[in-house]
């Protein structure tokens, strides 16, 4: 068990190392990053078999989501850094004559805070840290304690790569979380859910610590099916990815918006896409993940029960093992309570519409806060690129499913509450490190321009010089 002070002393060491500079050059940080990147390789087993033990995560599944795109994501950072960090180069200016040169520093923020989730515990662990090693800073993690597993294997994983003074683990609740919290952090990077977002940015407010938040969406995020949309194969897209962690993704669908006009027949390609999946009976399935505790089962199991005259398909459990089946739940009306929060479970609402009034649909959600993802199956490209680029939300996809994630250059992030700040790639460092202007002046040919008097002929005179300058 940690105390304030405990936490304290790992900080104050931290800012002490990084003070050395040790961080700061980029070959250093590269030659970091290729022994994490060695040491992810050497304990994936561990990691996939950690998963297994806190989600039900088959192997493969556990290598998809969680270890392969850690290795994905740092091939991109070792590729790239010297790249994005060598200082930019911009002419001054005639305003600042006889300056000529002004430089562009990135610096590292320095000693940073990365609190990650349960849902994807190694992934959105090691895959922050990275982008903060890559910026150039140090790391404290406050690790799950949901995802027990995880958080021990990766305990010991961060003990043997790096010293505590540059990369540690802290495990333990939400008291030890309050005091990582209490500490003086140069950076904070938060995954969760918005609720516990709006506490951090609290806590980070008292030290004016910058803070990037990455999160679910309080009322979820929308999946809008047209009356053109292809349906067998939005339907295999949709049930791949409801199944993926049991649904406890921050960018997973949370409910359906299906023109009326194709709804039955779009529920029936989603039964068949289901059970060809991974069976009649998801629950007793051992490939299907379990949800992440016993209250997590039971907030779902008591939600399905309540809509259970509304259940077309699934709607069972197995409390013992914590799985419970997809469930597709029809029909349910736009401002139900059921799709106004997020749901981080298998439940899957579906919400008919009339296709003619699909902008009105797009309007009421638009009404509500953003989500951290938006996913549309429609044959009418101009109304879907049309809604892309109207509607306010962190990322998405037309006529797909969150692959958008997986696309090298560009950023992963939310906005309102769905989150704040961006990463992956160039995009990680960006926010982990600070863009630091220097202007390199002159000692010679300085002219009197900015300097009194400001009146009289000589005022006119500088005035008329700045005129031309600022054309």
């Amino acid at each position: 068990m940690y105390t304030e002070k405990d936490i304290q002393a790992i900080v104050s060491a931290q800012r002490k190392f990084f003070r050395t500079g040790a961080t700061l050059p980029v070959k250093w940080r590269i030659e970091q990053l290729k022994k994490l990147k060695a040491a992810v390789i050497a304990h994936s087993d561990e990691f996939t078999a950690a998963l297994t033990e806190d989600l039900g995560r088959s192997e493969v599944e556990a290598y998809l989501c969680d270890v392969g795109p850690i290795i994905v994501e740092i091939n991109e950072m070792l590729s790239g850094l010297r790249r994005w960090a060598k200082p930019e180069r911009h002419f001054s200016g005639w305003m600042c004559f006889p300056s000529l040169v002004t430089k562009v520093y990135k610096m590292p923020y320095g000693v940073s805070l990365v609190i990650s989730p349960f849902n994807f515990p190694i992934l959105l662990t090691i895959g922050v840290v990275a982008a903060a090693m890559c910026g150039g800073n140090t790391v404290v993690i406050k690790a799950s304690s949901k995802s027990a597993a995880c958080t021990a294997v990766l305990k010991k994983f961060f003990a043997e790569v790096f010293p505590p003074e540059y990369v540690t683990l802290i495990d333990g609740g939400h008291d030890v979380a309050d005091m990582c919290l209490a500490q003086r952090f140069d950076k904070i990077f938060y995954t969760g859910s918005p609720a516990v977002g709006k506490h951090v940015l609290a806590e980070a407010a008292k030290n004016l610590t910058p803070v990037a938040l990455e999160l679910g969406g309080e009322t979820g995020n929308w999946c809008v099916i047209r009356a053109d949309a292809d349906l067998k194969d939005a339907a295999r897209k949709i049930a791949f990815f409801k199944l993926t962690n049991a649904g406890q993704i921050c960018i997973n669908i949370n409910q359906i918006a299906v023109a009326d006009e194709v709804a039955e027949p779009f529920m029936e390609e989603l039964k068949k896409a289901f059970v060809k999946q991974i069976g009649e009976h998801a629950e007793t399935n051992p490939e299907y993940p379990k949800l992440i505790t016993d209250a997590a089962y039971d907030k779902c199991a008591k939600l399905a029960d309540e809509y259970r005259e509304r259940i077309v398909f699934g709607g069972k459990g197995v409390k013992e093992t914590r799985k419970y089946a997809p469930t597709i739940i029809y029909p349910v009306a736009i401002n139900e309570h059921i799709v106004q929060h997020e749901l981080f479970c298998p439940l899957l609402p579906i919400v008919p519409y009339k296709d003619s009034q699909v902008d009105d649909l797009m309007e009421v959600i638009a009404d509500r806060e953003h989500p951290l993802a938006m996913y549309l199956f429609t044959k009418d490209m101009k109304w879907a690129n049309r809604v892309m680029q109207t509607q306010q939300f962190g990322g998405g996809c037309i006529n797909e499913v969150c692959v958008h994630m997986m696309v090298k250059g560009v950023p992963f992030n939310g906005t309102g509450h769905s989150g704040m700040g961006a990463y992956h790639g160039e995009w990680g460092f960006r926010e982990f490190t600070h863009p630091q202007t220097v202007l390199k002046g002159s000692t010679h040919f300085n002219l009197p321009l900015r300097e009194h008097p400001y009146g009289g002929e000589a005022g006119k005179k500088k005035m008329a010089l700045l005129r031309l300058f600022e054309k």
